[in-house]
């Protein structure tokens, strides 16, 4: 293992009487695939958020690089460059080019030269297999292809650590593979990820370490292998036989 990239401690989220996070501790170390499943309402998705504080955490610690991401010295948008986010929905302004898309952060939070941000730009898109659609508008693209933008985006800037929530639920099932595809490949490029999905096939596959989540707290984790096939926690058999029945 790797040193811890993320290191999060005793993270409790409240909205308003809603205890939503309940003291969850997370490390994820550096290039580790770990994916975060559970029932819906879990918290799974507040987790993710929580880390790179586009919620507040009511109490805990979060680490990322050695950043401490909930002191209030901390310039956020900076150290949002090291951990890269995608979500559910792509998120891409509609009157921007798929380059456009890609090169904003980069110019305004990176301080790259318009060329230097277009040459990075260009350069995330074929990581994704886009080359050919840098000039193309968000409304031209696939679901697929959308989100593949949106990986282009997050990784132009070069993140630690990659937090993807749901980032196939909005897609049509022909277009989850090349979501997935891109997914395997920053895996095996040595990218440190914390996933949360429902796409088991993938978890079994590609996950160093299957995170159960249920009512707010981490139940079990594991190997892939000891979750699906062997876990502990009553609460972790059911859920996993549930979603085996379907």
């Amino acid at each position: 293992m790797g040193k811890p990239v993320v290191a999060a401690t005793g993270i409790h989220k409240h909205f308003g009487a809603l205890h939503v996070l309940k003291g969850v501790d997370l490390l994820v170390h550096e290039r580790e695939l770990v994916f975060v499943i559970g029932p819906s309402g879990s918290g799974k998705s507040t987790l993710l958020r929580c880390l790179n504080r586009l919620e507040e955490p009511s109490s805990g610690s979060i680490v990322v690089d050695g950043i401490d991401m909930l002191d209030r010295r901390t310039d956020i948008n900076h150290a949002r460059t090291r951990i890269g986010m995608v979500f559910q929905s792509f998120n891409l302004y509609p009157h921007m080019t798929a380059l456009g898309n890609v090169t904003l952060a980069l110019r305004r939070v990176g301080g790259k030269s318009k060329a230097e941000a277009e040459a990075l730009g260009h350069a995330a898109l074929a990581r994704v297999g886009l080359a050919d659609r840098a000039l193309h508008h968000p409304a031209q693209l696939s679901g697929g292809q959308q989100q593949r933008v949106a990986i282009a985006r997050a990784i132009a800037l070069e993140p630690l650590v990659m937090l993807f929530d749901e980032p196939t639920s909005a897609l049509d099932p022909e277009l989850v593979g090349s979501v997935l595809g891109v997914m395997r490949e920053l895996r095996e490029s040595g990218m440190t990820m914390v996933v949360v999905s429902h796409e088991m096939g993938f978890a079994r596959a590609a996950a160093d370490r299957v995170v159960f989540m249920d009512h707010g707290l981490i139940v079990e984790q594991g190997t892939p292998a000891a979750i699906f096939e062997t876990p502990q926690e009553a609460r972790t058999q059911a859920f996993i036989g549930q979603i085996q029945r379907h």
